[in-house]
């Protein structure tokens, strides 16, 4: 009896500890697909003001402060799904919710970039007060817009997958599927 309870919990500890790695390994996925479909727009839009200020030389540290800020705004966005932001609405129609869900992490990432530029000038031996009065709030709401605008569509296929299902989203976007031919 006692040789059956201990390999029961071995058997549990080897499927905990199997089930703890599965899940680690679906955050680092989810980590990075996020962190590609906003590399790609954050590096866009760095492209485009680099052009619109004339700035022709190709500027490494913009690129990689918009990667850094594509990882972060990812890690920012596992973090509000990691504490249920925005659940309420998943009842309603994809397209409430994607856009609901968008404008609310956007809400999160502003508050963030918030809170990182009262840090900086922490950092560099300001008040708070000091912080929020030289923070351009102004460039901080247009980031927001862009960002709201980015999001629609990540939560669009993030609403699409969590009714799908992860296979069934997968297999229609990433599978070739057969044509159906029409009847006769």
């Amino acid at each position: 009896m006692a040789e059956m309870k201990g390999k029961l919990k071995m058997s549990d500890d080897t499927s905990r500890k199997s089930g703890l790695k599965q899940k680690v390994i679906h955050e680092f996925e989810d980590l990075g697909a996020i962190f590609l479909y906003l590399a790609f727009f954050f590096c866009a839009i760095s492209t485009y003001s680099m052009l619109l200020l004339n700035k022709f030389e190709i500027s490494y540290f913009t690129y990689g402060a918009a990667l850094i800020n594509a990882l972060v705004v990812a890690k920012v966005i596992l973090i509000g799904e990691y504490a249920h932001l925005g659940r309420t609405h998943e009842a309603k129609p994809l397209f409430y919710s994607a856009i609901y869900k968008a404008f609310l992490f956007s809400l999160l990432v502003f508050g963030f970039h918030l809170l990182e530029e009262a840090i900086k000038h922490l950092v560099h031996g300001k008040s708070i007060a000091a912080a929020f009065r030289e923070t351009r709030i102004d460039d901080l709401l247009a980031r927001s817009v862009i960002v709201f605008c980015t999001f629609i569509p990540l939560f669009a296929f993030r609403e699409l997958q969590r009714v799908l299902g992860e296979e069934k989203f997968r297999a229609i976007l990433f599978r070739a599927s057969e044509v159906s031919k029409p009847k006769a």
